[in-house]
């Protein structure tokens, strides 16, 4: 029996980066949802086990650090990875210190695909086969 697909919630308030990452997820075979605010993946994480949550720094009702502790709060040991067009270092900071397990500079979409892979890789929905 085939282990379950990883699930990732991507949390961007710009329909293109989010329809952009869906693509490229699905495509490395993650379950993929995509949520444009925080009240949006705050309601998707509370139906649904999240293997993953990939966030935007900047959301219309509140920032991604915020949704950063808010998730953590629901799921706790679900890693958050930042995906941002905030490169500056005092924003990674914050995003760590919030309990980010990783921050990626937008464009960097193969920067943003390994922190994806490295989190998940001893997940239980990792796959095992080769």
């Amino acid at each position: 029996m085939d282990a379950p697909k990883c699930r990732v919630l991507c949390v961007d308030d710009h329909h293109d980066t989010s329809e952009m990452l869906e693509l490229l997820l699905a495509k490395e075979d993650y379950e993929v949802d995509t949520a444009a605010t925080m009240q949006e993946a705050c309601i998707l994480a509370s139906q649904k086990q999240y293997d993953l949550f990939v966030l935007d720094r900047r959301l219309p009702d509140a920032s991604g650090v915020e949704l950063c502790g808010k998730l953590q709060q629901m799921s706790p040991g679900v890693p958050c990875i930042f995906y941002t067009g905030d490169a500056y270092e005092l924003h990674r900071l914050e995003a760590i210190a919030a309990g980010a397990a990783a921050y990626v500079a937008k464009p960097d979409i193969d920067g943003l695909i390994d922190a994806v892979q490295k989190l998940l890789a001893n997940s239980s929905c990792a796959t095992t086969s080769k």
